[in-house]
């Protein structure tokens, strides 16, 4: 149930985040100027005949928002029953939501800018702390892990960083148009992200490797789609498809960077969960040879004491002497 729960809200935040950027991208972000309530209904009550243009971005995008945010609080209780790990992480999840959707009604509210950066750059960490969640909630995580070195562990959580980081990037884009950062960002992506996958790709392991190579073919579209919206917003270039082309460049630009991050993230996940298992396989097998060695000190210990009692036992012990007398009777006989 838990892992069916987490498939459905990571798509469902996917399709969010779809909406999100339609809403950025087509200027519709204050299309409904007033906040929990839409132009004084209920937000659940508002007339789907009135949802034409730029209202029907927004308000699609609050109410795949409410959609998204009841499945977490499900997923958070299912997950709540499995302990550990990823109780913790549905809590989180459940936190998440519920900050994100206030900074949404904030940005509304309050019209500031940097609300509407936090709220994209948290939209796509949710999306991969949901991504981790399913991977930790599948079967396949129970898989032989392949042993993975620590030097390839460390670049996955640098790749992973540094995707994140890129799409902070990418939100000053949008919100600020400051594009040299997000350029020299995705030099730097295009240099970690490919190492990583050359070297998950060559371990075997039954989720990093297939994963590793989904990754790599997602950075060479995120690479095509993010020439082409560059192009779109700060050349004069002619783009074939005219506005559609414009708006569906960015959007499915910030899409394939949401699969990105996700993707680095649970390879991360992944690769230093096979650290924590090799160190439990370490210890269970010195566990097991512990007794043994124990065993054998104290035997040689016990083998070493027994031949000393004998050694004394035998040097405490009177041998006959060889009287005259008794030479003498053997000869007699």
């Amino acid at each position: 149930m838990a892992r069916g729960l987490a498939i459905v809200t990571a798509a469902a935040t996917l399709v969010l985040i779809l909406f999100g950027g339609l809403v950025t991208n087509t200027g519709a972000a204050l299309a409904v100027p007033d906040w929990p309530t839409t132009f004084g209904y209920n937000m659940f009550l508002y007339p789907w005949s009135e949802m034409i243009g730029g209202i029907f971005y927004e308000h699609s995008h609050r109410l795949i928002g409410s959609v998204v945010g009841l499945l977490t609080l499900a997923l958070a209780a299912a997950l709540w029953r499995r302990g550990s790990t990823l109780r913790v992480l549905g809590v989180v999840a459940a936190l998440a939501v519920v900050v994100q959707g206030l900074l949404g009604g904030m940005r509304v509210v309050l019209r500031q800018d940097v609300l509407a950066i936090l709220h994209g750059c948290l939209a796509q960490a949710f999306f991969a702390l949901l991504a981790v969640i399913v991977l930790l909630t599948s079967a396949r995580t129970r898989a032989p892990l392949a042993r993975i070195e620590p030097s390839t562990r460390n670049l996955a959580l640098g790749a992973a960083a540094v995707a994140y980081v890129q799409i902070v990037l990418g939100a000053l884009v949008t919100h600020a148009g400051i594009v040299d950062h997000h350029l020299v960002g995705a030099f730097a992506v295009f240099a970690i992200v490919p190492m990583l996958t050359a070297r998950l790709r060559r371990s075997g392991d039954a989720v990093a490797a297939p994963l590793a190579s989904v990754l790599l073919a997602l950075l060479g579209v995120q690479l095509a789609l993010g020439v082409g919206a560059y192009l779109a917003r700060f050349s004069s270039m002619w783009i074939p498809g005219g506005q559609a082309t414009m708006l569906a460049l960015p959007v499915a630009h910030r899409l394939v960077a949401a699969l990105i991050l996700a993707a680095t993230a649970v390879l991360a996940v992944r690769v230093n969960a096979t650290a924590g298992s090799n160190r439990e396989s370490e210890l269970e097998s010195s566990r097991r040879l512990e007794p043994l060695g124990a065993r054998n000190r104290i035997g040689a210990s016990n083998r070493i004491n027994k031949l000393d009692q004998i050694g004394t036992m035998n040097a405490a012990t009177p041998y006959p002497s060889l009287s005259p007398t008794v030479r003498v009777s053997g000869r007699g006989r």
